[in-house]
């Protein structure tokens, strides 16, 4: 029996005309049997959840399937309780079918197995997002719900054939999506599930074979497309499961991420690893950018990166005479060949350093199998193992390597460099070298991060030594317990015999296993990589992308006319440069986001520099023309601002280096142009724009900064 006795709409004066229940009682209906439904899941799994809970956490496989179970109750969890009837995004009419079908963040059924929300990735929901007047996708009409505060605040209908017109509808002048354009931001972007537009919708749901660039200017939904396509194949694709390598998701910088946080949670995917390029190694954190950008140039090449290869095979020579190698039984040779044949021994792709436990077993072996004395191959082993001889030589043809050594020995060591990397000249060779070495730039972080994988763990095999030390002396301890049980055991049954059996034997062993370093979670291998603000990656920074992402399975948006330091290339020609090659294009040419009224003072900013740039075609006007004013009235504005507005956020923009005191209002912030690409803001106060430099560092700066504003924008000189 329904319980329910508030109504799912709280629509507006304005709007009474859209509360008519001949429009509105067919979703009151269905909304009462979703809350019921609600309530009955969140009850049943909650129950589930606990029992899974208190269940003992046993050994091997029944440990990890118990976790898995609490994982999958928890995630299932989570967005029923977060956000109740709002899962419904709304609904469609298909044509000759008047039973309406509603969509949501995620699929519902009720206990007879009927469907009440389609999950909004579903092949069935497809039209509700794709369809267009020009090709309605089979829909005969289209409504969408905008939510506040768990209640419908209003409702847009669109009809796309003649029986949809013959139905009741609520038919408005404006579209749900623009509509929404005009709502005041806040400090986190919001999923937009209930108006994303046909354009973007065939790009989130493009497959994910190769890599799908995705290219549009200031405001056309390339970031929305972004969060919403990664949270689509993870529903599409099984290729890209969180156990099969799962999403690494890449932005710009630290208050993006900030600012995109609650996006994917909120469309019910949370393991999505989300990172900046700086957080793919420890140096990244406190690395300063380049001084010179000539040394930033020269290590953000292809070739600079290929160098570390280079830097890591001088130190893998052997020995190029014969040696004697001296037991308590015998005295063996190891020639030339003897070495090389070691050398072959790890498999390809195996990492510098942990290859040299392999090459150390391979002599060995060698060197046994040439012994004729009578000692046993066990005996000769252990002795060659400490013979200091044999780990000397060892040490100098394949010695132990740290990645921040070989790195820095580049800029250090000029001999070095100019053997590693030919193709430089003498004063680039100067230029590189610096007397604190080791101290990281964010140029140095692409080699430092070839020279990790190339290298691997120095400490891997001391660790493996380590483990297996512990696990044989767990063992032993275990062997002398259960034999002292076994012999006190008086009773009937011979209970403690059981201790004997194999498979209790091997779970009480797995206790013995001392736990293993935390993997790092941004290492990879994962199974498709999404990169926003694309245009800004170097070269060099590609390849730190390409070692995490084997299938080269990639979404790289962005907009080459917001490349700060130019991008001259297509995007097909960069992507293959740097590795790509099976690569598609999408564009997004409408703007969504920016009034018409700021891209018309935009729009020259940018094709001063660059002429052909990809500037996007405004859809709305704000009524607000662009302000221009002196720096000195910065408060005035804000304070104007402030006084007009109970809600929204606005953003101060300007150089680094400008002193500016204003509001403390925590709706108020401030950022230079490069810190506030990929954000929006309801009003942006654009400060002395003059001092962001000349050229197109310059004008990118002023362009992007321009185009922040959904609302207002100020631009204050002098």
């Amino acid at each position: 029996m329904n319980q329910r006795t508030t109504s799912a709409f709280a629509l507006p004066d304005r709007l009474f005309a859209k509360a008519d229940p001949a429009l509105i009682g067919d979703d009151e209906r269905h909304f009462a049997e979703i809350a019921d439904n609600l309530q009955r899941t969140i009850a049943e799994l909650s129950a589930r959840l606990d029992t899974a809970r208190r269940a003992r956490g046993g050994q091997g496989q029944e440990a990890m399937e118990r976790d898995e179970e609490i994982h999958r109750l928890t995630a299932r969890l989570r967005p029923l309780r977060r956000f109740g009837l709002d899962l419904t995004l709304g609904r469609m009419v298909r044509d000759g079918d008047p039973e309406p079908v509603y969509i949501g963040r995620l699929g519902l059924t009720d206990a007879d197995g009927r469907r009440l929300l389609v999950d909004w990735r579903s092949p069935i929901a497809e039209p509700f997002f794709g369809a267009t007047h020009a090709d309605p996708m089979g829909l005969a009409s289209r409504r969408r719900y905008r939510w506040h505060r768990g209640r419908i605040s209003d409702y847009w209908d669109e009809v796309f054939t003649a029986d949809g017109l013959r139905t009741r509808a609520a038919l408005d002048d404006q579209s749900a999506f623009i509509a929404s354009l005009g709502a005041d931001r806040s400090p986190q972007m919001r999923d937009v599930l209930g108006t994303i537009a046909a354009d973007q919708d065939a790009i989130i749901r493009a497959g994910s074979r190769g890599a799908l660039v995705v290219d549009g200017g200031p405001g056309t939904g390339k970031t929305v497309v972004a969060l919403h396509r990664t949270a689509y194949l993870l529903y599409s694709d099984p290729r890209l499961g969180h156990r099969r390598g799962g999403v690494l998701f890449v932005g710009p910088h630290r208050p993006y991420l900030n600012y995109v946080a609650d996006v994917l949670p909120s469309l019910g995917e949370e393991g999505v690893q989300t990172c900046i390029l700086r957080d793919l190694l420890p140096e990244g954190e406190a690395a300063p950018a380049e001084d010179d950008p000539r040394v930033a140039r020269l290590k953000s090449s292809v070739r600079m990166v290929a160098a570390i290869e280079e830097a890591v095979r001088f130190y893998e020579e052997p020995p190029t005479r014969p040696m004697t190698v001296g037991t308590e039984w015998s005295d063996i040779v190891l020639t030339p060949d003897d070495w090389a044949d070691a050398f072959d021994a790890p498999n390809p792709g195996t990492g510098h350093n942990e290859a040299r436990e392999e090459i150390c077993q391979a002599l060995i072996s060698i060197a046994v199998d040439k012994d004729d004395s009578d000692a046993s191959a066990e005996e000769i082993g252990n002795s060659l193992r400490q013979n200091r001889e044999l780990r000397s030589a060892l040490n100098q043809a394949w010695p132990l390597i740290e990645p921040a050594d070989l790195v820095g020995d580049l800029w250090s060591v000029p001999a070095y460099l100019r053997k590693c990397a030919p193709w430089l000249g003498p004063d680039d060779v100067r230029r590189l070298q610096r007397s604190q070495p080791q101290a990281w730039t964010v140029s140095d972080l692409p080699l430092l991060d070839a020279a990790r994988h190339r290298l691997g763990d120095s400490r891997a095999a001391a660790r493996r030594r380590q483990e297996a030390a512990a696990l044989a002396a767990g063992g032993e301890l275990m062997d002398r317990v259960v034999k002292d049980l076994i012999a006190a055991d008086d009773s009937e049954l011979m209970v403690m015999s059981m201790l004997r059996g194999d498979d209790l034997q091997n779970t009480l062993s797995d206790n013995f296993v001392p736990p293993g370093d935390e993997t790092d979670r941004l290492a990879g291998p994962f199974a498709h990589i999404v990169v926003d603000e694309a245009q800004e990656l170097t070269d060099a920074e590609w390849q730190m992308l390409l070692l995490r992402c084997p299938s080269r399975s990639f979404t790289v948006v962005g907009d080459r006319a917001q490349a700060r330091h130019g991008f001259t290339e297509s995007w097909v020609e960069r992507l293959q440069r740097i590795g790509l090659s099976q690569i598609e294009l999408a564009s997004l040419s409408i703007n969504y986001r920016t009034p018409a009224e700021v891209m018309v003072e935009a729009e020259p900013v940018i094709r001063a520099v660059l002429p052909d740039a990809n500037v996007p075609t405004s859809v709305r006007r704000s009524g607000r023309p662009v302000r221009h004013a002196a720096v000195s009235e910065l408060n005035a504005v804000i304070a104007e601002w402030e006084a007009a507005h109970d809600d929204g956020i606005a953003c101060v923009i300007a150089d680094g280096g400008a002193h500016l005191e204003f509001s403390g209002n925590p709706r108020v912030t401030r950022l230079t142009p490069e810190l506030s690409k990929g954000l929006e803001f309801d009003l942006v106060v654009l400060v002395d724009p003059g001092a962001f430099g000349g050229g197109i560092e310059g004008a990118v700066d002023r362009y992007v900064a321009m185009t922040r504003a959904t609302q207002s924008l100020v631009v204050l000189t002098g």
